[in-house]
């Protein structure tokens, strides 16, 4: 567990970053961002995230450092695949590329505070009732499953009634945009919390490999368009890991309730280095199998 300072000091860094980040994007409010800037931005913040896991080894310890980085590579990937749904929601409601940046700024900023609340609320419960595991565990079966039974390339967004009646109520596009990224960040965190707490218990580790999946994810979004035509088969490789971890979850559920076999079967929990190697595995595999489909897919 992090001391009281550490997480002040987390905490502070990860407010100044955002604000930071908001000061640049009022500034560069009436600019576009080009591939060249949201490549540069996005290695910037992508290095800072290994930076920082590694780093945990000298003042943390080495079990933290592994379980930073299978959380944040989960929830990055789950980031990127949020993305996608935030560029199919502002390409329908034609929000203007100036408009972009305080749009994304403020879904990003909410599904921080979104995340961080689930995550208080989640340890508090896990501390007391560790069979809240089965439902955290039935959440990403259940995510898994529909993300398995989508067509590659397919990631539909439609406006609902809410959106549609707030439209009747003469809203503008850019207000219907922060209420449906709001919405969508909620329906998120319903995922990815359970994903990371099936991967750590340390809510300081689950609170910074959110923060670090999401800082940057504005830079970000300007090259989804491009990984949204390449990376057809990510979400078959998030539904294989939601899955793992979800058994992985039953299983630490049925431990903390007592049952440690079933049928004679000893109940095994997989270490972590067996998880990292899942995700990483499922990521590898299925970014090589969409970059060797697309040719096919574009005929």
């Amino acid at each position: 567990m992090a001391s009281s300072q550490i997480w002040t000091i987390s905490l502070i860094s990860v407010i100044a970053v955002l604000g930071l980040d908001l000061i640049w994007a009022i500034l560069r409010r009436n600019k576009e961002t080009t591939l060249r800037e949201a490549a540069a931005w996005t290695f910037i913040y992508v290095s800072a995230a290994i930076v920082f896991g590694f780093s945990m080894q000298s003042w943390g310890t080495e079990q933290a450092s592994k379980e930073f980085f299978a959380g944040w590579i989960t929830e990055y990937s789950l980031s990127i695949d949020n993305l996608f749904i935030f560029l199919i929601i502002l390409s329908r409601l034609q929000i203007a590329k100036k408009q972009e940046q305080l749009v994304l700024l403020f879904g990003i900023t909410l599904a921080l505070i979104f995340r961080g609340i689930f995550i208080a609320i989640g340890a508090a419960v896990i501390s007391r009732y560790v069979a809240v595991f089965f439902l955290f565990g039935a959440i990403l079966l259940y995510t898994a499953w529909t993300l398995i039974k989508e067509e590659p390339g397919e990631n539909e967004w439609q406006e609902g009634r809410i959106l549609t009646f707030l439209r009747n109520k003469g809203l503008s596009n850019f207000t219907l945009a922060l209420f449906a990224l709001g919405m969508t960040d909620l329906i998120f965190a319903l995922d990815s919390i359970p994903a990371i707490f099936g991967l750590t218990r340390d809510p300081y580790i689950v609170f910074m490999a959110n923060a670090f999946a999401l800082m940057g994810l504005r830079q970000l979004y300007f090259l989804v368009g491009i990984l949204l035509k390449r990376l057809v088969y990510l979400s078959k490789g998030l539904s294989i890991i939601l899955a793992f971890i979800g058994f992985k979850l039953f299983i630490e559920a049925f431990h903390g309730v007592g049952i440690h076999e079933i049928a004679g079967i000893h109940l095994t929990k997989p270490s972590l280095n067996v998880s990292l190697g899942v995700i990483i595995a499922s990521l590898a595999v299925t970014t090589v199998i969409s970059l060797a489909k697309r040719p096919k897919l574009a005929d």
